[in-house]
């Protein structure tokens, strides 16, 4: 029997390595919103790059492809004009039980607050195309939905996404963790809220689970949070857990007491953490995490030991 839940793995800022540069030297301009799979030993990255306000905002998600976890080739691009969008978000990158590839792209809907979820599907991450999409996690009027995180277990398929309520024009930077399960990653139930701010707390503003390990039954999460609406594209990384009940579903996430995360350069944002295991079973971690010029890069850390 265990005795203890397994707690999602935080890096030491100071020991990262960078996977991408952001596409300028200023505050606003971002590499990151990473989202990794690893399969038969190649890894698969797909990340978000975004300029300034004004400038473009998240204007591409990239699909590469690394041998070594480090180095990088791009292998598909998508613009944010394919969808329609005003901007991209963090997509998830999934490989099937089947070997097929899905990316769950999120998309600003123009001169809104309001975000969508589209899907692509292809054979190959090289094969993605924006003319395949379709809309799978609409969000409406009243909610923004936006950067998802997608597994497959058991036999069915479970999400946890961002969602922001818009029915308080100038406080759309609000959010909170929903959950939604799905028997074939294109249909969704949702849940409800799982993760929410805690009052007084470091992430009493807004919450999104950025990565899920499993451990059994368990889950291990890491998510962002902010204190208040100044803190907003500065988030930090906490850690949280969560179990699959007896009906298939997984409870409300419990975070830890743990002290939150972020990047030793002022306004200290380390976001969008994720994590995979290498074949040896080690934990490679990417986040995106603000440099001394305010920029944000994509960052890699590498475990030394087996989680």
């Amino acid at each position: 029997m265990k005795n203890r839940r397994m707690r999602h793995p935080l890096p030491g800022a100071d020991h990262s390595t960078v996977v991408v540069e952001p596409p300028s030297a200023e505050p606003g301009a971002w590499a990151g919103g990473p989202s990794a799979v690893v399969v038969d030993g190649t890894t698969y990255l797909a990340y978000r790059l975004r300029r300034p306000v004004g400038e473009g905002r998240g204007y591409l998600n990239v699909i590469a492809r690394s041998e070594d976890g480090r180095r990088f080739e791009t292998v598909a691009e998508l613009r944010g004009d394919d969808f329609g969008a005003d901007s991209l978000e963090r997509p998830a990158l999934v490989h099937t039980p089947d070997g097929r590839w899905r990316l769950y792209v999120s998309a600003a809907t123009p001169n809104t607050d309001h975000w969508r979820v589209d899907l692509l599907e292809a054979d190959d991450p090289a094969d993605f195309s924006a003319a395949s999409a379709r809309t799978v996690l609409p969000g409406s009027g009243l909610a923004a939905v936006k950067d998802p995180v997608v597994l497959h277990h058991a036999g069915g398929w479970h999400l946890w996404a961002s969602v922001h309520p818009l029915d308080e024009p100038d406080q759309t930077d609000r959010m909170s963790t929903h959950y939604a399960t799905s028997a074939d990653g294109r249909e969704w139930t949702w849940h409800g809220s799982v993760l929410a701010g805690r009052q007084g707390a470091w992430d009493e503003r807004g919450v999104r689970v950025s990565s899920v390990l499993m451990d059994g039954d368990d889950l291990a999460v890491a998510y962002d949070g902010r204190r208040n609406a100044e803190e907003n594209w500065e988030e930090r990384t906490g850690t949280a857990t969560g179990r699959l009940g007896p009906d298939g579903l997984y409870s409300a996430l419990a975070a830890d007491d743990r002290e939150p995360l972020g990047s030793p350069h002022a306004p200290h944002g380390l976001r969008y953490l994720t994590a995979v295991r290498d074949p040896s079973g080690r934990i490679r971690l990417y986040y995106e995490m603000t440099r001394a010029d305010g920029a944000h890069q994509l960052c890699c850390q590498l475990l030394q030991a087996p989680a």
